[in-house]
């Protein structure tokens, strides 16, 4: 992707920007070298490291990674494996830098899969970067979109049965407020990298006025000009949100 270079943040640009991002290409790219898809996910990682760096320096106030899908699991028992440790290292390693920098870490998808440590890991970084604000950092981990609403859906109607809520006060908003993402803006932008133009069942309630970029680019070599492209791209675009 080419874009002209985009500016530091001069603080100009809205205090919310919420861009969210399917990374994608880990495995095209190492096999394309000849290498483990284990080392696509490697550099991958990597990736992550920029991207989180350069995104308040780019005005982006709140970044959601999808790191693993609810159907991930269905991939061969060894790169799962190989996953699992990248994701343990990952934050054994990182959150020291995220508390430094100013990045809150919090995490959205189901965790009753994951092994006891990695849940552990998991709430350590989101308690030990709390009171963080300078980026919102939320990766999506054993989650998919329709599962969110459809827990959602079961928790109103368990309040309905309970005689907790009223069915006709249900609307957008009160169904939003049951997702994972209760206390997050809806994203600006939604990229999507590898040149894939797919959704893959990722935040389907909130992007629904989302604007959609996809990069051609494999993650494991997107850059923060990838990122900076990306959101010029966004900023180039009229958005009117159903009205004329």
């Amino acid at each position: 992707m080419q874009a002209d270079p985009v500016p530091l943040f001069d603080g100009s640009a809205p205090s919310s920007f919420h861009v969210a991002i399917i990374m994608d290409g880990n495995g095209r790219w190492a096999h394309a070298r000849g290498l483990p898809r284990t080392a696509g996910h490697k550099r991958g990682a990597e990736s992550v490291r920029r991207v989180v760096e350069a995104a308040p320096e780019l005005g982006i106030s709140h970044l959601t990674l999808f790191g693993f899908s609810s159907e991930n699991w269905k991939r061969p028992e060894g790169e799962i494996s190989d996953l699992m440790g990248l994701l343990r290292l990952y934050l054994r390693n990182e959150i020291r830098d995220l508390k430094r920098n100013g990045v809150r870490l919090r995490v959205i998808g189901r965790r009753e899969r994951f092994s006891r440590d990695i849940v552990a890991l998991i709430e350590d970084g989101e308690s030990d970067t709390r009171d963080n604000d300078r980026l919102h950092l939320t990766i999506a981990l054993n989650y998919g979109g329709r599962q969110e609403i459809a827990d959602a859906a079961r928790a109103l109607a368990r309040e309905v049965a309970a005689g907790r809520l009223d069915p006709e006060a249900i609307d957008e908003e009160v169904l939003g407020q049951r997702l994972l993402t209760d206390d997050l803006p809806d994203p600006d932008v939604l990229v999507r990298t590898s040149g894939e133009q797919r959704i893959s069942n990722f935040l389907l309630w909130q992007i629904a006025y989302s604007e959609l970029v996809f990069s051609p680019v494999l993650w494991p070599e997107f850059s923060r000009d990838d990122l900076a492209a990306a959101v010029a791209d966004f900023h180039q675009r009229e958005r009117r949100f159903g009205g004329v």
